[in-house]
């Protein structure tokens, strides 16, 4: 009985440091696309759920797909951004499009993913984490002021409670250690939306009129529509995933004393793409291995998958109960937007992080980031520049991320995988310097 409640309270742990990740996605692309409170209590229910699924996938190993180490799956905050773009320019239908395409292409590559990392490497991958990271804060702005278009956007209540969550993440992230600051985020959600309930800032309407059991619906949102430009983005952002899911199989084999395989690389690839093509269809999100759970392992020094398990079917249970998923939909814009901003900040110094270790190897890194940022950011705030051009060359230039992602991958392709003459004088200079001595 002791050994059941402490594998059950060790599980729940591991629910609480992803939960705010989990929901927040939920929230903030719901937010953005003007989703109704029933819409985003589906929402967030749907993605709570499918987050356990998505990790029971993983954890339970077999010979088509799972990794089976004691992963946890969450949606990935990369594709915030881009399903805030594509919903905004071609309609929440052709997110659910580009999800369903994005993860069928996952699965189908799974196998061969290994050779494919080759053109994503730290230069890549940490400029495209960057891009996605700025494009994401003027989101998070106009939550701080309220929501873009609200009537009292920029109000001194809505400055002060945005300012307040975001002082008290800080502070709390700041004198707290382990657990407690891992759940800093959540914990700065609730204490904010407390005091915004003083002001009268908070409807909890949504609990009330939330039912206590819901079937998943698939196609919630109607029929998927697939537009290339929107496809491109999801796959691409699948992609930088992968490679980002790649270090957390391999920081876990570590931990763990397994010996990750390319085999082993290949299945969970495989589940991954099964979790996000489950995303598409259940009208969720892309979900990608979560780096928070890793340190809770490591903290802990408790690596039993049956832990993980416990926590995907804790999970699983809180989808299927909306009254809880509308609890995190009575947060106020303004208190949202002061956690966007730690959180957004957060995607921005991983990927500043990323470049960090190689931005100093050589001069054709620092000018592969410099233009890719450039174009990502450039396209972003100013999208009708290249209006002028074929709409097959549009797919690649009318998103940012998108437009930012090619440069770096081009470039990168030119700089440092295209041998330079310069590379083969010095490879030959080399070689007749060997033979002359031989």
């Amino acid at each position: 009985m002791k050994k059941t409640l402490g594998e059950t309270a060790l599980g729940f742990q591991h629910v609480l440091a992803m939960y705010a990740g989990a929901v927040l996605v939920p929230l903030i692309v719901g937010e953005a696309l003007g989703l109704t409170a029933e819409q985003l209590t589906y929402l967030v229910a749907i993605d709570i759920l499918l987050c356990g699924v998505a990790t029971i996938l993983q954890i339970v190993s077999n010979r088509f797909f799972g990794i089976g180490l004691p992963v946890v799956l969450g949606c990935t905050f990369t594709a915030v951004g881009p399903m805030i773009a594509i919903g905004g320019q071609y309609g929440i239908s052709a997110i659910y499009g580009a999800i369903l395409v994005s993860g069928v292409f996952v699965v189908l590559i799974s196998g061969f993913f290994g050779s494919l990392v080759r053109f994503f490497p730290p230069v890549v991958t940490g400029t495209v984490v960057t891009i996605i990271g700025i494009t994401l804060i003027p989101v998070a702005i106009n939550n701080m002021g309220g929501g873009q278009g609200a009537s009292n956007f920029g109000s001194l209540v809505n400055i002060g409670l945005s300012f307040g969550t975001l002082l008290f993440i800080v502070f709390m992230y700041r004198f707290s250690t382990g657990f407690l600051r891992a759940i800093s985020i959540l914990v700065g959600l609730i204490v904010g939306t407390v005091a915004a309930a003083f002001f009268g800032k908070v409807d909890v309407s949504p609990i009330a009129d939330a039912s206590y059991f819901h079937m998943v619906e698939p196609f919630y949102f109607g029929a998927p529509t697939f537009e290339w430009p929107a496809i491109l983005t999801m796959i691409l952002v699948a992609m930088v995933s992968l490679v980002e899911s790649t270090g957390v199989y391999f920081a876990l084999g570590d931990i763990t004393k397994k010996k990750i395989a390319e085999k082993d690389l290949a299945k969970g690839y495989r589940a991954e793409g099964l979790a996000i093509v489950l995303g598409g269809i259940f009208n969720s999100f892309p979900y990608t291995a979560f780096s928070q759970n890793v340190g809770l392992i490591q903290m802990s020094g408790v690596k039993s998958r049956k832990i993980i398990l416990i926590a995907g079917i804790m999970l699983i249970t809180l989808g299927f109960v909306p009254k809880i998923a509308a609890v995190t939909t009575i947060i106020p814009p303004s208190v949202l937007g002061g956690a966007m901003i730690a959180m957004f900040g957060m995607v921005i110094a991983q990927g500043i992080k990323m470049l960090s270790t190689i931005i100093t190897d050589s001069q054709e890194n620092s000018m592969i980031i410099a233009c890719a940022v450039g174009i990502g950011l450039g396209v972003t705030v100013v999208p009708e520049l290249f209006v002028q051009l074929p709409s097959s060359v549009q797919i690649l230039t009318s998103n940012g991320i998108v437009a930012g992602s090619v440069t770096a991958i081009v470039l990168n392709i030119l700089f440092n995988m295209l041998p330079s003459k310069k590379r083969k004088h010095a490879a030959a200079v080399v070689k007749e310097s060997a033979i002359n001595q031989g």
